[in-house]
């Protein structure tokens, strides 16, 4: 019909190990969020429940503990800015291409009213396109939140074997 449509992208980090990430200035989730968001036409980004939680009371949204770990992943493998080592989950809304062969209103650089049809092979939506590249960014920012893991571990080693 020359027009075109949005989606929801979920990309799932499995074996992510628990406690990489800050609490204050490195939140894991706010770097996911961040490098989601820097794809072009990605419009929203939701962690675990994401905007289902407004909706949960406190007892259906809290991921109780066990001595086997977390009944529930309801926060999508991070909690506090902090991976818990359940798998984490993130969701992303796609806008739909403007690229669209049906007529739509502009206007030219001199304000005058025009219309505009884009003519061409175009994708009717581009959903599909983005999952390798969110899998790449949330693999990139896991990498970078081990990276400065191991700069802490590697500087307490290093200060253990050599006290000053």
């Amino acid at each position: 019909s020359g027009n075109s449509v949005g989606g929801i992208v979920e990309v799932i980090a499995k074996g992510a190990p628990p406690g990489i990430g800050d609490p204050v200035s490195g939140k894991l989730d706010a770097a996911i969020a961040h490098v989601m968001m820097g794809i072009g036409s990605v419009k929203g980004v939701e962690i675990g429940e994401g905007f289902r939680a407004a909706e949960l009371l406190g007892s259906e949204n809290n991921d109780e503990m066990t001595p086997e770990g977390f009944s529930t992943n309801h926060a999508g493998g991070i909690l506090g800015g902090i991976s818990t080592g359940a798998d984490i989950i993130v969701r992303i809304a796609v806008k739909p291409t403007p690229s669209i062969s049906r007529e739509q209103k502009t206007v030219t650089v001199t304000g005058t009213p025009a219309t505009i049809s884009v003519q061409g092979r175009h994708d009717p939506c581009i959903a599909p396109r983005i999952v390798p590249v969110a899998e790449a960014m949330i693999a990139l920012v896991l990498a970078d939140c081990l990276l400065e893991q191991l700069k802490y571990s590697g500087f307490q080693a290093l200060m253990k074997n050599n006290p000053a």
